[in-house]
């Protein structure tokens, strides 16, 4: 996250009433893109009641994670050499559009791939920049004909994934490590892919204990482009003491998308065990 998505993600969460009358809906949250049909499309939606200006653009980025285990995705303009990038050959028509309240609008994604492209999977990051009118600023002393407002611009970021010829995928998982502290147990899930493309699927984290009752939970999607070490904070409560287990399993399913877009890969199952005293 660069400095100015910071700013921008502490902004609208002091704004969040701002946030939805600048912002808009796009659907689906990813797209898949085969060679055969070289196109695709999202769906920008304006909930709000004011007309909303939208620029949409391209850059390179995947999920990756820090030290603490906080995931992020770093997008930037162009992908460093070596990378299985698609953004120098994905278009957006429109580029620029101006949606109306509560308004729809389609964007095509078409691409055009250099001539002997070998097979493989490619990345990029569609940006969605959405800008509106000016937001009130409060506490403004009274100044009679003279507004003042603050112009925000939300940017949703999704990935593209562009696909040619046979492709596999699957993704090992390293023993998982968890602690126990302020009645929470933190997880932490070290994994890397296997196979030709990015790994898609469901992380599910379930504490148990000696008799196997469940103490806490906790489902989250993920893409693992290279690796991913992922921290997972599941509260429990107070914990009796004696002995706990993480149980972790990893699988490719995925309801919030398209069955044709998740490639099949074997399920990863791995637990650890920790004690309360």
């Amino acid at each position: 996250m660069n400095r100015t998505t910071r700013m921008l993600a502490a902004l609208l969460a002091l704004t969040p009433a701002a946030a939805l009358a600048q912002g808009v809906i796009v659907a689906p949250h990813a797209v898949f893109i085969d060679h055969a049909t070289r196109s695709g499309s999202i769906t920008l939606y304006n909930p709000g009641e004011d007309p909303v200006e939208v620029t949409v653009s391209f850059g390179f980025g995947y999920p990756t994670t820090d030290s603490a285990g906080s995931m992020s995705v770093e997008v930037s303009d162009s992908a460093p050499a070596g990378q299985p990038a698609a953004t120098a050959w994905l278009q957006a028509f429109p580029r620029r559009v101006t949606i109306g309240q509560q308004e729809r609008q389609t964007i095509r994604i078409l691409a055009s791939p250099p001539a002997g492209l070998a097979d493989g999977e490619y990345w990029a990051r569609l940006i969605v920049s959405a800008k509106g009118g000016k937001v009130p600023v409060a506490g403004t002393p009274d100044s009679g004909a003279i507004t003042v407002g603050l112009t925000l611009e939300v940017r949703t970021v999704i990935a593209v994934v562009y696909r040619k010829g046979a492709l596999s995928t699957g993704v090992t998982l390293a023993a998982p490590v968890a602690t126990y502290a302020n009645d929470t147990v933190a997880v932490r899930i070290p994994m890397t892919r296997t196979g030709t493309a990015a790994y898609v699927g469901t992380a599910r984290v379930r504490v148990v204990d000696a008799k196997g009752a469940l103490k806490g939970e906790d489902e989250r999607a993920l893409g693992v482009y290279y690796t991913l070490d992922p921290r997972v904070d599941i509260p429990v409560g107070p914990l009796a003491p004696g002995t706990y287990k993480v149980v972790v399993t990893l699988s490719t399913d995925r309801g919030d998308l398209p069955p044709k877009a998740v490639l099949p890969a074997l399920p990863a199952r791995d637990s650890v065990e920790f004690t309360v005293r």
